[in-house]
């Protein structure tokens, strides 16, 4: 018992900090009602009437009437897809009021194995941010169809498990667990036999017996349900419905139908980022931006915070977090407004420290000294020239047809599209006026040198090539473009950098950032990243690219658990069949 704790609540000594004159937001009932918070140390003595507490040393904060909230929780949140290091990322969602997260670094495994995990973990450990380690539960993520540095076991798992900010596994993919892959079910029959532990799920497209077999593995956690239907197929089966609006996938307005203007239970559903894109994290916000969202879709507010407070903390089986009540921990924040347009966070604390007061930072965390684990991670075991691009054509062909993959516009999921296609000289030839680019990716750990290619369209690009050493989920070097010889300078440059994402047209560097830590992440701050993507995002729209942040979409493509296509180091991916499949169908003359 936390002696002091008790006599702040019980009234026997004041408290360190009283935040009075507020609106509770009480999550348990759902009621708003007038009266403040106490503050011992790091932990709530008090809330409602705390007038009580104040005594000789009290901080006292006037609340204004502004309503005073738990800190908010992000249930499934990949850090590393803002690529930026983890102390300047919670520098930037600590500003909008998250104080906890829950994230697997899975992105940091694949580079640097569960060494890298640790270190960016305790590069962490000075920054206000709560970090819930929720252990990769495969790494490589398609083991037979990617290459990666990091690779994870049941053991190394079963590990992990036993660390103090460990909650469960992450990423438990669908199709994995119905074809009862050995690893993965051992690991999840590891979380079955430890006391709150759980398993994050990977449920694409996942319905009825599918649903049923992965919830009975012990999947407590989805995040990958897409409309309406799918939120209300996991809840109702007792799966936590994550309802996901990522700067790649904006689907929240349409997953909220489901229960505005209903009398829907939503307790068994949360609102998540997944994925977050540096700039905007630096222009719209966190989950401040996805509650605004949702107020201006018609969800009451109260249910709208619960669904980034108590809904999240319990989702993970979390007690001491999510709520204002005495024993919780200290993670407060003061909002002004509660309507979309009137939404805004004011003041954050964590752990009972005050991080942000009206809206300014009150905190900066220095630069860490990186493990030698997370730098130079960017090897190639042969040299990359332009020839290494080039798809040859059946012998005599002088046109062929193929299967393009078209991502679409607003999600990066691919779509196969035949194409009819020239040969010159014994090799395929892309074909701008049908938007048909050159894509491939260069294993980038020197390994085995692999050099995957295909054919992508929904890009639209109309001269250079891009190239990225972000690539899920293995994190090779993704190369696009419209000529074998900026695709081979783009790859070699990143290469030399030791990472990062670059365009190239005509020989020319056009535009670069730098990722030294893992090939995923830069040390910048929040807003410095932001400006640098915004110029490589308008470069590459200068040149025809209609995707906004295509860099991040490139991402995706090389993702083999997404549908429907992917290319990966080992080749042109059929998601729908886990096979590699050549991106020739037949030759037409």
């Amino acid at each position: 018992m936390d002696k002091k704790l008790l006599a702040v609540a019980g009234g026997t000594e004041p408290a360190d900090v009283v935040i009075k004159n507020g609106q509770i937001v009480n999550v348990y009932t759902g009621e708003i009602y007038e009266g403040g918070v106490a503050i011992c140390d790091q932990t709530i003595a008090a809330v409602g009437d705390v007038e009580y507490c104040i005594g000789e040393g009290t901080k006292i904060i006037d609340a204004g009437g502004k309503y005073i909230t738990p800190g908010f929780i992000d249930g499934h949140i990949h850090p590393e897809s803002s690529d930026l290091a983890i102390r300047p990322f919670a520098e930037g969602v600590l500003k909008h009021g998250t104080t906890s997260i829950m994230t697997d670094l899975h992105e940091v495994g694949v580079v640097s194995g569960i060494e890298g995990i640790e270190a960016v973990l305790a590069e962490n450990e000075i920054t206000d941010l709560n970090l819930y380690f929720v252990v990769p539960s495969h790494v490589p993520f398609s083991p037979a169809l990617e290459t990666s540095a990091g690779q994870f076991n049941p053991e190394i798992i079963r590990k992990a498990l036993q660390r103090e900010d460990a909650v469960g596994i992450s990423e438990c993919v669908g199709p994995y667990i119905l074809a009862d892959y050995p690893d993965l079910m051992e690991s999840l029959d590891d979380v079955a036999g430890m006391k709150g532990m759980t398993a994050q799920g990977h449920l694409v497209d996942m319905k009825g017996a599918a649903l049923n077999k992965c919830v009975a593995a012990g999947v407590s956690t989805c995040h990958e349900a897409l409309s309406p239907e799918e939120i209300m197929d996991r809840a109702r089966v007792g799966c936590y419905a994550m309802l996901r609006e990522s700067s790649a996938a904006r689907t929240l307005a349409q997953q909220l139908t489901a229960i505005v203007g209903t009398d829907i239970d939503t307790s068994m559903m949360s609102i998540v980022t997944d994925d977050l894109h540096c700039c905007d994290l630096a222009e719209t916000g966190h989950l401040d931006h996805h509650l605004k969202l949702a107020l201006g879709c018609g969800l009451p507010f109260v249910k709208a915070i619960q669904m980034v407070t108590i809904n999240a903390a319990r989702a993970f089986e979390l007690t001491n977090i999510g709520a204002l009540a005495p024993g919780k921990r200290a993670d407060i924040n003061l909002v002004e407004g509660d309507t979309a347009d009137t939404f805004a966070v004011k003041d954050v604390f964590s752990r009972g420290k005050q991080v942000v007061e009206n809206g300014e930072l009150l905190v900066h965390y220095p630069v860490a000294e990186h493990n030698p684990c997370l730098l130079n991670t960017t090897k190639l075991l042969n040299p990359i020239t332009p020839d290494s691009f080039k798809i040859t054509a059946p012998e005599g062909a002088k046109k062929v047809k193929v299967t393009c993959m078209d991502t679409l516009p607003w999600i990066p999921i691919t779509q196969p599209r035949e194409v009819e296609l020239e040969v010159e000289d014994g090799y395929v030839k892309c074909d701008l006026e049908q938007d048909v680019l050159y894509i491939a990716q260069v294993e980038r750990y020197g390994i085995n040198g692999n050099v995957g290619k295909a054919f992508m369209g929904g890009f639209h690009l109309n001269s250079g090539a891009v190239a990225s050493s972000v690539g899920h989920d293995n994190h090779n070097i993704i190369v696009m473009g419209t000529n074998f010889e900026d695709m081979a300078v783009a790859v070699n440059r990143l290469i030399e950098i030791g990472g990062g994402q670059i365009l190239v047209d005509g020989g020319e560097i056009i535009k670069e950032i730098a990722y030294p830590v893992c090939g995923l992440l830069s040390d910048l701050s929040v807003e410095e990243l932001a400006a640098e993507k915004a110029e490589l995002n308008a470069a590459c729209a200068a040149r025809g690219c209609i995707i906004g942040i295509p860099m991040m979409f490139l991402s995706f493509i090389c993702l083999a658990a997404l549908p429907t296509l992917a290319i990966t180091d080992h080749g042109f991916i059929n998601v729908l069949t886990m096979q590699v499949e050549d991106p020739i169908k037949e030759v037409i003359e």
